[in-house]
């Protein structure tokens, strides 16, 4: 059982488990200071990886990753006004209509506005992230970025004679 103790987060549970089998069962120093080691471990592991998330080479990493989620959000707006004739009044809209919508973005703080900052302004929206300090009108904020060229988009759908 001592092995487990290397498996964050099961760790603890069964260090603390062996804590308790050596305090009111076996009375042994040894299954204490085994079960002490996978609590340890645990902690130590999930506070280096919430340490890793606050580096600048992550945050760079997923702001990447939300600005190619924008520009997918931002395609996936422009098809919901093809089919709608307008476009949706919240990304919450939008995502009832294309199931797998990223509208979530990486790099907001959790606790923060976690979804893509969204107004429909009629004919037009405004889309973007906060970017890395999730401070909103900022150096760092994220907009789409799509090169389109309509002329590359073929609909091939024959229409019905009646």
């Amino acid at each position: 059982m001592g092995l487990l103790g290397l498996i964050p987060l099961v760790g603890a549970f069964v260090g603390l488990a062996l804590i308790l089998y050596s305090i009111f069962r076996y009375k042994d120093k040894l299954l204490f200071l085994i079960g002490l080691a996978g609590i340890v471990f645990s902690i130590f592991i999930y506070s280096s990886l919430f340490a890793l998330t606050k580096t600048s080479t992550v945050k760079t990493a997923l702001a990447q990753f939300s600005q190619q989620s924008l520009n997918s959000l931002s395609r996936n707006l422009e098809f919901y006004k093809i089919e709608h004739g307008h476009y949706p009044d919240s990304l919450e809209e939008l995502q009832k209509d294309v199931m797998f919508a990223p509208i979530s973005d990486p790099v907001a703080k959790f606790g923060a506005h976690m979804a893509f900052h969204y107004e429909n302004r009629g004919d037009k929206y405004l889309l973007f992230s906060a970017g890395k300090d999730g401070i909103e009108n900022t150096i760092d904020d994220l907009y789409p970025d799509i090169k389109f060229d309509s002329s590359k988009i073929k609909f091939n759908f024959i229409k019905r004679k009646d």
